[in-house]
């Protein structure tokens, strides 16, 4: 398996460090890769669409914002079931 890119070499590179890969490993998939100008990543990210920036809706005035008349709540009797 050749490194296929930058990003691909210094992961290896790492992993060498790190001892979870042989040495003759990285060096045969290093070697397999040539000397060719390998790209920075194989799969670039895809380009992300900045967020449409919406407006933050300005508050309302008091007066508007008072709360509504509500009906008035009906009790109900002992039985606790709604009147017929």
């Amino acid at each position: 398996m050749p490194i296929k890119s930058k990003a691909q070499r210094r992961k290896f590179a790492e992993l060498l460090v790190e001892g979870k890969i042989s040495p003759e490993t990285f060096e045969e998939w290093n070697r397999a890769a040539g000397s060719t100008e390998l790209p920075e990543r194989l799969h670039p990210k895809a380009a992300v669409k900045p967020k449409s920036r919406r407006k933050k809706p300005t508050a309302k005035p008091k007066a508007a914002r008072a709360k509504k008349a509500s009906r008035p709540v009906r009790k109900r009797g002992r039985s606790g079931r709604r009147p017929a």
